[in-house]
């Protein structure tokens, strides 16, 4: 239980669970990078005013593994593990050409997601680890192949009205990535996932070459994948083990491509014939997306290029600040949220040149080309903000406001803000010493206005005088409301999920 400062609204009832890396070191061995450490969750109850915390290890196939052999034994994406040459090496070998495509990790280290009405940690890998909301203990591990032909799905699902869950996987060595939905088990007696349906295919531009993704958007009718040139090299990823590289080197940025969008009908799950296509950018989260006035607008945060992941290496993070800015403030791009916009209807004897887009509150543009094919031009909304989130409400529907977290030249985000679309005003917490985790976003009971609500926080302090605390700060103005100290330590995490009492039995 916390010690508050401020009261925590009477109204705000339910479970923050929060998933990022948290142990680093096993036995003498250490990860290369951030992103590798073991998932630690941890849990924020908010109950009549007070605050309760708990946190505990993903027990997870690789967690026990590597606590049982006292040392790191399963790769992970930034630290490969090599056979020991005397346990048969050759044998080993064969198996992993064999194979081909490597049998992933079940660290399942991003999020926390919903399929009917189960919670998972989650990855980007094909294992995924069903959780207790309340305990955190694990109850069960899940394989996507055992429901869907698929080796990766993102850890960035979206979430429709009726319980329904869409996600999007790739099938390695296959010609496509999936979009997929479980629908929910109204009785909750048999896994979500037991009743997939998949929703279309999106065909690769190349096999060998698939295009990395991390999330993608969706709004009432459409679904939105934007296949980037940053990929993933399947012959090098096969033979990973034995070039001595690890997995992460396999992904390849190539800034001379371009970058396509597909828009594809949710209904039909066929494609729109229009080609859209923009400049080479790197994405790993989607804002929002939303159909306007016979257009597909939707907001994403774009570099340009792929440095982000060398960043998190745990040699960068070292770092003293100066040091890292020295070496990294050349070859590191800032986030920027850009505005793009698909128009729907397109008359395929427009005059080349002819920008298409007819909406009046933005100045992205979609220009005809020569071949019938459309080059959109963003609109730039903000710089520095990333970790998105919005009113989930507004999902997939017109919005004015999103959060998210302020990266200037540090791998830290000290601050967190708020934008407005509209206005283009950005407000910010920040305090000293002090790394907020992802804002995430609590309606209101009742609410009409899209920022009526609050902001929730974990923060963790560099000064040992002052302990980890839950922020709680009033979303319209960003003025503190609450915090909630924890008398415990505290990890940086990436993502979380934010269940209503409603959805669970509270203890």
């Amino acid at each position: 239980r916390s010690r508050h400062a401020g009261c925590v609204p009477e109204w705000l009832q339910g479970t923050l669970l929060r998933n990022g890396p948290g142990l680093f070191k096993v036995g003498d061995t250490e990860y290369n990078h951030w992103f590798d450490g073991m998932a630690l969750i941890h849990s924020f109850t908010f109950k009549d005013g007070d605050v309760y915390y708990r946190s505990k290890f993903l027990r997870s196939d690789t967690f026990k593994k590597n606590t049982q052999a006292n040392k790191i034994v399963v790769s992970e994406f930034g630290t490969m593990i090599y056979p020991d040459p005397c346990k048969n090496i050759f044998s080993k070998a064969f198996s992993y050409l064999l194979a081909a495509i490597p049998d992933f990790t079940d660290n399942n280290l991003i999020n926390i997601i919903r399929y009917g009405e189960d919670y998972y940690a989650s990855s980007e890998v094909n294992y995924i680890n069903q959780i207790d909301p309340m305990t955190l203990d694990v109850i069960g591990k899940m394989n996507y192949r055992n429901h869907i032909a698929l080796n990766m799905a993102t850890s960035h699902p979206h979430y429709d009205d009726e319980g329904n869950t869409y996600n999007m996987g790739t099938a390695l060595m296959s010609v496509h990535r999936t979009m997929f939905f479980p629908s929910p088990d109204k009785e909750h007696k048999k896994p979500a996932l037991r009743k997939v349906k998949q929703v279309c295919n999106i065909p690769f531009r190349s096999t060998l070459f698939p295009s990395y993704f991390h999330s993608f958007g969706m709004t009432e009718n459409y679904i939105i994948f934007v296949e980037q040139p940053l990929k993933l090299d399947i012959v090098r990823l096969a033979t990973a083990i034995f070039r001595s590289v690890n997995w992460a080197s396999c992904l390849r940025y190539d800034k001379e491509d371009i970058t396509l969008i597909h828009l594809v009908d949710k209904t039909t799950g066929k494609a729109v014939s229009t080609k859209f296509y923009t400049d080479a950018l790197v994405v790993f989260h989607h804002i929002n997306a939303f159909e306007d006035d016979g257009h597909v607008v939707f907001d994403m945060v774009t570099y340009k290029d792929s440095n982000l992941y060398e960043m998190f290496y745990l040699a960068n993070l070292r770092k003293e600040t100066h040091e890292f800015i020295e070496s990294n403030n050349v070859n590191f791009s800032p986030p920027v949220c850009q505005r793009f916009v698909l128009p729907l209807t397109v008359d395929k004897d427009t005059p080349k040149g002819t920008n298409l887009v007819r909406l009046k509150d933005t100045t992205a543009k979609t220009v005809m080309q020569g071949d019938g094919s459309l080059y959109c031009l963003p609109e730039t909304i903000f710089e520095g903000l990333e970790l998105p989130g919005i009113n989930y409400k507004f999902n997939g529907k017109k919005y004015r406001y999103f959060y998210g977290s302020r990266v200037e030249w540090t791998p830290h985000p000290n601050k967190i803000g708020k934008g407005d679309i509209v206005t283009r005003k950005y407000i910010e917490w920040t305090e000293e010493d002090c790394y907020p985790s992802e804002p995430v976003f609590v309606a209101t009971p009742g609410a009409v206005e899209e920022d009526d609500g609050v902001i929730l926080s974990s923060v963790v302090s560099l000064n040992p005088k002052k302990s980890p605390f839950m922020l709680v700060l009033n979303a319209k103005t960003f003025e503190e409301i609450a915090r909630a100290s924890i008398d415990a330590s505290i990890h940086m995490d990436l993502h979380g999920h934010f269940i209503p009492t409603q959805e669970h039995q509270l203890t």
